[in-house]
């Protein structure tokens, strides 16, 4: 099943309960939240007590992508303010077996993320544990990024060579463009900011990536 996430990223803050209805009732399966830490990207966003905020918000799912040098120690942090799934990067050094624990001890599905120029295949050692594979198809730091088409030859690979059957995310320069692509590949969770909340009407921004 094809699901949609907006991310929240890209809505405006100032009208954060207004944003959130509008992709609820517009069809959205999900919110993608991102977390940064201006150190593993130079940009920074919002931390666990803003997820707490949107949680009171909302009844959808919330999948938290951490782009932060420390998930052991802030990954249960989010799952606790009420991120349904939180995922954290590959590219990060530290025991991904404590992380993937601390997040689950926690009550939230855990998952991993892997860079464009990163290789697929590092994430094998941790396929079992993971509850979703987000596939970054942008540089992670930024929104509104160009589409990299080549990291979707990394789908192929999770699902036939090394056999994951769960969720695949793609977030990055996702739209009605792109999402045919995505999808085609493999990868079932389209992650959209700007192809979403840069519209003014959120359902057929939503439909148009669904139906793309």
């Amino acid at each position: 099943m094809l699901k949609i996430a907006p991310s929240l990223l890209s809505a405006d803050f100032g009208r954060l309960r207004e944003e959130i209805a509008s992709v609820t009732e517009g069809g959205a399966d999900l919110l993608h939240l991102d977390v940064m830490d201006g150190h593993f990207v130079p940009n920074l966003t919002f931390g666990p007590f803003i997820v707490e905020a949107i949680r009171r918000l909302t009844d959808l799912p919330l999948d938290c992508h951490l782009m932060i040098c420390d998930p052991l120690q802030y990954g249960p942090l989010f799952a606790k303010a009420g991120a349904d799934i939180v995922t954290f990067h590959v590219e990060v050094e530290g025991d991904p077996a404590r992380t993937f624990a601390a997040i689950e001890d926690a009550g939230a599905r855990a998952g991993m993320v892997v860079n464009p120029d990163t290789d697929v295949r590092l994430l094998e050692p941790w396929l079992e544990r993971c509850a979703m594979v987000l596939i970054m198809s942008v540089h992670p730091g930024f929104g509104g990024q160009a589409f990299l088409p080549d990291v979707l030859q990394k789908i192929p690979v999770l699902r036939n060579e090394l056999g994951f059957e769960r969720d695949i995310e793609i977030d990055g320069g996702i739209g009605p463009s792109t999402a045919g692509a995505a999808k085609q590949a493999g990868a079932n969770v389209l992650v959209a900011g700007n192809a979403i909340y840069g519209q003014e009407d959120r359902t057929e921004a939503i439909r148009a990536i669904r139906e793309a």
